[in-house]
C-alpha cells in the first residue's frame, strides 16, 4: 500500500466511480430519448412513414423465413 499510496488509491476509486456514473448517464440519456420517441410516435393518429417501412421488412423478412428452402 505504500508504493501504491493513498492518491493512486484515491485516483482509482474517484476514476471508476466518475467512469459508471458517466456510463450509466449516457446509458440514460439513450433510453430516455427513445422511450419518449416511441411514445410519441405511438400516440400519433396515423403511423408514421418510418414505421409503415420498417412493418414491410419485417414482414417480407417473415415470409422470407416461412419459406421451405
Amino acid at each position: 500500500m505504500e508504493v501504491f499510496g493513498f492518491a493512486g488509491l484515491f485516483g482509482l476509486i474517484l476514476g471508476f466511480m466518475f467512469g459508471v456514473g458517466c456510463a450509466f448517464a449516457v446509458l440514460y440519456t439513450i433510453y430516455m430519448g427513445g422511450y419518449r420517441k416511441a411514445v410519441s410516435d405511438s400516440l400519433e393518429e396515423f403511423p408514421t412513414k418510418r414505421f409503415k417501412e420498417e412493418l414491410d421488412k419485417i414482414q417480407r423478412r417473415g415470409s422470407r423465413e416461412a419459406t421451405p428452402k
